[in-house]
C-alpha cells in the first residue's frame, strides 16, 4: 500500500469452505515490529470451539528477531479431553507429541501416547516433515502443503481448555505467504476440534476478517486516536514514539539513569492537531489522559487560582498509573504578565510562580506523569516557565504543507473506509486522489480537512434519508466542491 492509497490491499483466502478476508497483510506484519497486532478476534466458530484469537509480534529476546504468530482456541472441554473431542489430525498429533514429551502418567499424557501410536499406524509422516494431512483429506493436504512450502513449523500445546499454536518465522524472511500458512494451520485445528477431518463442511459459508478493526469502535474518535493516525507530522510522531519507548523499557532507563521528558510544550496555529497528538501519546503509552481546562484553575477570588494549581499537582503525585496531563490553551491559563505592578499582573505572576514550584518537584514525586501544554500563542507564555527541566520538549506544530495534507487526507479517508465500508456499500469512489486534492487545499489545516469530510458525509446521509436509496460514493469532484464550500464559509 502506497502512502496515499485510501484502501489497503485486500485478499480473500478460501479455507475449507470459509472465506477469510485479509486486509493489508504486508502492513500487518510491518506493524508487528512496534507491538502485538491482533490478526483475528471474534467470529462465529463451530462447536466445541468457543473463541479464537490470533496475534503476531516481533520478538528479539532469544536471538535474531522473529515474527511470532500465536493462536489461542478456547474449547468446551476439560483439559484432558481435548484429544477425545476430535483433535486427532495433524495438528492434534503435534499436541499429542507435546503431551508425551512432557512425560507423566496423567490422563492427558496417556491420551497423547494413544494418539501418537494411532497416527503412526494410519498415516506415518516422512522424516523431517512437520504436518501431513491423513489420507482421504485433499483439502487438508492442500493447506498443509502450502504451510510446509512456506517453512511454517507449528508448536502446539494446551492448558485449561485452551489450545495454543505458536509459529516463529525469521523477521528477515516473513511475508504474506507465512501469514496465509499460519491461518491455514489455525483453521485446520478448528476443523479437527469440530470433527471435520475429511470433507470440509463445518466451516462452509462462514466469513472471517483478518486485520480489520471491529465495526463498533468504542469511544469518540478523539479518545481512540493513535500515533499511526497522525498525518503530516512524521518528526513529531517519531519523538513521541521515543517517549513511549521510555515507558515500555524502565529497566534500560534505570540502568543509564535516564530521565524521560517531564513536560512537553506544543505550539502552532489552531487546528493543527495539538490536542489530538496529546491523546495519541497517552494511547501509545497506555496511559490515562487527564485534561485540565481553564475554568478548573482560574478563580475570581483572591488566592483561589493558586489553590487550584496546588490541588491539581497534589492529585498528580498520587496517580498510580502512567498519566498524560494536558493543559490545553496554556496561554489562557498562565500568560506572561511582565513587570506590571497592577493587581491583575500580580495575580497572574502568582499563579505562574506556583506552577513553576509544582513542576520543579513533580517528576521526583511521580516520574510516570508527563505534563503536556499546548498554545497557539507561545509569545504569551513566560520563558522561565517553560525552560528545560520543566518543559524539556518544545515542539512546533505547523500548518501542513502539500505533502502533509495529502498524508492527512489519505489517513482520514482510510479511517472512514475501514469504519464504514462493507460488502455492498462503498463510501468513496475509485477516482479519489488525496495527492491531487492536497494541491487544492493550500492553507488548510487538518481540522479544516476533517470538517470538509464531515460536511460531505452529512450531505450524503441526508440525501439517502430523503431519496430512500444510497447516493453515489463520494468522488474527487465532491471533495473539491466541499473544499470550495469550506473556503466560502
Amino acid at each position: 500500500m502506497t502512502a496515499y492509497e485510501v484502501r489497503p490491499d485486500e485478499e480473500t483466502l478460501p479455507l475449507f469452505g470459509a472465506e477469510v478476508h485479509i486486509t493489508d497483510p504486508a502492513g500487518l506484519l510491518a506493524a508487528a515490529t512496534d507491538g502485538p497486532v491482533d490478526l483475528l478476534t471474534g467470529g462465529d466458530f463451530p462447536a466445541p470451539v468457543r473463541e479464537v484469537r490470533c496475534t503476531v509480534r516481533a520478538d528479539t529476546a532469544d536471538g535474531p528477531p522473529v515474527h511470532r504468530f500465536e493462536a489461542y482456541l478456547r474449547v468446551e472441554a476439560a483439559p484432558a479431553g481435548l484429544l477425545a473431542l476430535g483433535l486427532a489430525g495433524p495438528v492434534g498429533l503435534l499436541l499429542a507429541e507435546r503431551l508425551v514429551a512432557r512425560g507423566g502418567d496423567g490422563p492427558a499424557a496417556a491420551a497423547g501416547r494413544v494418539a501418537v501410536q494411532a497416527s503412526r499406524r494410519l498415516w506415518p509422516r516422512p522424516a523431517g516433515v512437520a504436518l501431513v494431512a491423513p489420507p482421504g483429506d485433499p483439502a487438508g493436504r492442500t493447506v498443509l502443503r502450502a504451510a510446509g512450502e512456506a517453512g511454517v513449523r507449528a508448536h502446539v500445546d494446551q492448558r485449561d481448555g485452551t489450545v495454543r499454536i505458536r509459529v516463529d518465522v525469521p523477521s528477515a524472511e516473513v511475508g504474506p505467504a507465512h501469514l496465509r500458512a499460519v491461518l491455514g494451520v489455525l483453521f485446520q485445528a478448528v476443523r479437527e476440534l469440530a470433527g471435520d477431518s475429511v470433507e470440509p463442511t463445518v466451516l462452509r459459508g462462514r466469513t472471517y476478517l483478518v486485520g480489520r478493526r471491529p465495526v463498533a469502535v468504542p469511544g469518540p474518535r478523539s479518545e481512540t486516536v493513535t500515533l499511526d493516525q497522525v498525518g503530516g507530522l512524521s518528526d513529531v510522531v517519531a519523538r513521541f514514539r521515543e517517549v513511549a519507548v521510555s515507558f515500555r523499557h524502565p529497566q534500560a532507563m534505570a540502568r543509564w539513569g535516564a530521565r524521560r521528558p517531564q513536560g512537553i510544550l506544543m505550539y502552532g496555529p489552531p487546528g493543527t492537531g495539538k490536542t489530538m497528538l496529546a491523546r495519541a501519546l497517552a494511547n501509545e503509552i497506555g496511559a490515562d489522559f487527564v485534561e485540565i481546562r481553564t475554568p478548573e484553575i482560574l478563580d475570581k477570588f483572591l488566592g483561589g487560582s493558586e489553590r487550584n494549581v496546588k490541588r491539581i499537582f497534589r492529585d498528580a503525585r498520587r496517580y498510580r498509573r502512567p498519566t498524560v496531563m494536558l493543559f490545553d490553551e496554556f496561554d489562557s491559563i498562565i500568560s506572561y504578565a511582565g513587570a506590571g505592578g497592577d493587581a491583575a499582573s500580580q495575580a497572574v505572576n502568582a499563579v505562574a510562580g506556583i506552577f513553576k514550584q509544582e513542576m520543579n518537584t513533580l517528576f521526583e514525586a511521580n516520574p510516570d506523569v508527563i505534563v503536556v501544554a499546548t498554545t497557539n500563542f507561545p509569545q504569551r507564555v513566560d520563558a522561565s516557565l517553560i525552560r528545560s527541566g520543566r518543559f524539556d520538549l518544545k515542539i512546533a506544530i505547523p500548518a501542513p504543507d502539500e505533502a502533509g495534507r495529502a498524508e492527512i487526507l489519505a489517513k482520514m479517508i482510510r479511517e472512514l473506509v475501514d469504519r464504514h465500508e462493507r460488502p455492498g456499500f462503498r463510501m468513496f469512489a475509485d477516482d479519489v486522489d488525496p495527492a491531487a486534492l492536497a494541491a487544492d487545499t493550500a492553507g488548510l489545516t487538518g481540522a479544516d480537512l476533517r470538517e470538509a469530510l464531515r460536511r460531505l458525509q452529512l450531505a450524503k446521509a441526508l440525501r439517502e434519508a430523503t431519496e430512500g436509496a444510497p447516493p453515489a460514493p463520494i468522488s474527487q469532484d465532491d471533495l473539491r466542491e466541499a473544499v470550495a464550500g469550506l473556503r466560502r464559509g
